[in-house]
């Protein structure tokens, strides 16, 4: 495939590749593997635990899901494929690369995550510098476009260049003029915060406060009262779980409900009982934005698959990277994801005949057909940094009955 991104490996990291290269290179099992009839194993790196836990059930739900569709189909290649092999990743960089070695290790012909943006930070030049293709169905942080991956990384949710954007126009829209932002201090929540900013002014608001926080604080005093000082119209926070205390704080320092405006990390519809478990209804009016699906029939063949699931967060997304890959791999005929890797972009691409399960698109792959993949989280249409270049948020809200969806809004890279 055509990519931006060039892989500059260390000496290690390629005497790395060059072993795993020679343990798979006897055509078994795993990112070495070879030629179609063998089985394509997925590994998961995901947060089983760590403050992202609460995202864990729906990531490794909605990928044994799609596995279990393209095995009702009759597997990748005419082979059923085998249970996925999980990793934690603990929101713990450290123990986030050591399952991501030991996903290496076990040959995994593809990694789906990691959940977090900074865990695939920490883990991404192990996994595709092994030539593993790796796909997150979560990850938002505008840097992972420009990584060096060699064209092995993709992502089915969308940039925080495109959420920045979404969030930005509700606040205004809304009627807030003057905004403070709060954010995690990483990554995710300076790339966010700073999108965020610059679409704001573009929309003729002011930003009264932009201030990161140390997520592993124990407390937020200084950002509370940047933020209480300036009085502003709304407060935009970017955060992950801690981002409950946060809004404690900001609540009991005169922020109102209604002034809050939070990410897709505080999508919990337990988020009342986190922040207080004393008083769950005092998050009653925050707002948020999220990378989600307009796709009723997805939800309930998902809760019929696991009734227990109580979070849909990046599910689709996940979904999408399962089977997007299993199709590539059909395309190629190869379970090796050097050979696969490059059909990726191709089974959805716009020219292509549209379908929209692993068996429709697979039999059109089988006729001949060229294919566009039509993802239950929406279009995916992968550009060239391995990115979706359109998605659908939701926009949710904390109201008097709980966690509600109040709309669906599509948007893409070329607004």
């Amino acid at each position: 495939m055509a990519s931006k991104k060039v892989l500059g490996l260390t000496a290690a990291t390629a005497a790395l590749v060059l072993g795993l290269t020679a343990c798979g290179s006897d055509g078994g099992e795993g990112g070495g593997g070879g030629e179609g009839g063998e089985e394509f194993t997925y590994g998961i790196l995901y947060p089983q635990t760590g403050n992202l836990a609460f995202l864990g059930p729906p990531q490794i739900t909605a990928a044994e899901y799609a596995i279990s569709e393209i095995n009702a189909a009759g597997g990748i290649l005419g082979t059923e494929v085998p249970a996925i092999v999980e990793g934690d990743e603990a929101g713990d960089n450290a123990q986030a690369n050591e399952a991501a070695n030991n996903l290496v290790s076990d040959q995994v012909n593809a990694v789906i995550g990691a959940a977090a943006s900074g865990m695939t930070q920490a883990t991404y030049d192990t996994i595709t510098g092994a030539e593993i293709v790796q796909c997150s169905g979560s990850n938002t942080a505008a840097e992972l476009s420009e990584i060096e991956d060699n064209g092995y990384y993709f992502r089915t949710a969308p940039s925080d260049l495109l959420s920045a954007v979404v969030m930005a126009r509700t606040m205004v829209e809304n009627g807030n003029q003057n905004i403070a932002i709060v954010a995690r201090a990483d990554d995710y929540g300076g790339g966010y915060a700073g999108a965020l900013q610059t679409e704001l002014e573009n929309l003729g608001a002011q930003v009264v406060v932009n201030e990161t926080y140390d997520p592993l604080a124990t407390t937020f005093d200084s950002v509370v009262n940047s933020v209480t000082t300036e009085e502003p119209d709304a407060v935009a926070l970017i955060a992950f779980e801690e981002g409950a205390q946060v809004i404690a704080q900001l609540l009991e320092g005169g922020t109102e409900g209604e002034q809050l405006y939070v990410t897709d990390g505080l999508n919990d519809p337990n988020l009342g009982e986190t922040v207080s478990a004393d008083s769950p209804e005092s998050v009653t009016g925050i707002t948020g934005i999220a990378p989600s699906a307009d796709n009723p029939e997805f939800t309930e063949g998902l809760t019929s698959f696991n009734e227990e699931l109580e979070v849909f967060q990046f599910a689709p997304q996940v979904y999408d990277c399962v089977t997007v890959i299993a199709l590539a791999a059909e395309a190629a005929g190869s379970v090796n994801p050097s050979e696969y890797v490059a059909e990726l972009p191709n089974v959805s691409r716009p020219e292509g005949t549209e379908c929209g399960t692993f068996e429709e698109c697979r039999d059109l792959l089988a006729d001949g057909e060229e294919i566009n993949y039509q993802g239950v989280s929406g279009n995916i249409d992968f550009n060239d940094n391995g990115d979706p270049t359109a998605a659908t948020f939701e926009i949710f809200h904390y109201g008097e009955d709980g966690h509600e969806i109040l709309a669906y809004e599509e948007h893409s890279l070329e607004e």
